[in-house]
């Protein structure tokens, strides 16, 4: 069976056998695929006497080391759960953490024969995900569902988890990598590869900005989500408030930043990642606006340089991006997921656009961030 993200070659009673693996309280009576990630494939598990449950395979190619990843979540999760009996949380507010459910061998995982890599999480029941940002409202509840994972770990020290991902938003090293892509391979020309080659060489002195920062000991290494998209910030279906946040794998030691830019990124675009209309695609403040007003109001641990990087980062973040899906594509689609084999630039072109949008709005972003300290 290959790892390339989203090949599924189980039939169901395969998939009925492995969800077994682990220890339940009822009978199996559904496996269907569930989400749209890129990178693990997902199911979600019926059962006919409790709730249903999330069951992955893990792509091992991504995530190299998944032994450590499962360590990385059950230490989490357990420090959150503590956390949440002292924490307090906004008046008619709740909190949950994906549970990792053990095999009846008391494993956080199970290997099949194959040697594909499976693990079972809970499922956050009665709330659902969007790929892009409905209202205003949802946009605060996004910021706060942020705030609240980053306030709830800031006390746990960076060296209890392990890096599971070397390198990861380290713009640089992604630079260095697509340098060795376009020293190796000869590279049709078209209109839209030029302006991607052109608009990463008019940026090479952004890519060290955040590490800079740190080296000089104005920011400090943290826990990190690692992949704070939109749609991995669940919403309760009734309150339509953040009960959630979900897809720990890249939980890491990191810098917050690389959170709050990927948030931002990812959330002031309303036409989505997946657009084709990548030309038409803006960075919008009033988004921005909610999303930090709403991370900011529980956020209460950040320093005054903290502040000073949060448009790096959202700048950063759009454009380290779309270097990865573009050198992706120059490579033949090897990481990401690709529905064709022009996806991966598509993707990319949107990332540029984007941020192209937010370096023409830099000042109005800057007082965003000033008026919300």
């Amino acid at each position: 069976m290959t790892d390339k993200p989203g090949t599924i070659n189980q039939t169901f009673n395969q998939l009925i056998e492995i969800a077994n693996q682990f220890k339940l309280n009822g009978q199996v009576v559904n496996v269907q695929q569930y989400g749209s990630g890129n990178i693990n494939s997902t199911f979600l598990v019926t059962l006919d006497t409790q709730p249903p449950f999330i069951l992955q395979r893990l792509n091992t190619k991504v995530f190299c080391q998944p032994e450590l990843v499962m360590s990385n979540i059950c230490i989490l999760s357990d420090y959150v759960c503590q956390r949440l009996k002292q924490f307090e949380l906004p008046t008619n507010r709740r909190w949950l953490i994906p549970q990792v459910l053990f095999t009846s061998a008391k494993q956080n995982h199970w290997i099949a024969q194959d040697n594909s890599f499976w693990r079972a999480m809970s499922f956050i029941d009665h709330s659902q995900s969007f790929d892009t940002i409905q209202n205003i409202q949802h946009g605060t509840e996004i910021g706060y569902g942020l705030g609240i994972f980053h306030s709830l770990i800031n006390n746990l020290p960076a060296t209890q988890l392990a890096d599971t991902l070397k390198g990861f938003h380290i713009t640089s090293g992604y630079l260095q990598h697509y340098n060795q892509v376009i020293a190796a391979n000869k590279i049709k020309p078209s209109p839209e590869i030029s302006y991607c080659r052109k608009f990463i060489s008019d940026r090479l002195n952004l890519t060290k900005v955040l590490e800079k920062a740190q080296a000089s000991g104005k920011l400090e290494l943290r826990i990190i989500h690692g992949d704070p998209k939109i749609n991995n910030i669940m919403i309760d279906c009734f309150t339509q408030q953040a009960v959630a946040m979900i897809d720990l794998d890249t939980v890491k030691p990191g810098l917050i930043h690389y959170d709050i830019g990927d948030c931002l990124r990812s959330g002031c675009n309303s036409l989505g990642e997946e657009t084709a209309a990548w030309e038409e695609v803006t960075f919008e403040p009033e988004l921005a606006q909610a999303i930090l007003r709403g991370y900011l109001a529980v956020a209460q641990f950040l320093t005054k340089h903290d502040y000073e990087y949060i448009y790096d980062s959202i700048r950063l973040l759009a454009f380290e991006l779309g270097l990865r899906f573009f050198t992706d594509y120059l490579e033949g689609n090897v990481y990401f997921n690709a529905n064709h084999a022009e996806h991966n630039l598509a993707r990319a072109l949107v990332q540029f656009k984007l941020t192209e949008s937010i370096e023409k709005q830099e000042a109005e972003i800057s007082l965003i961030i000033d008026n919300l300290r």
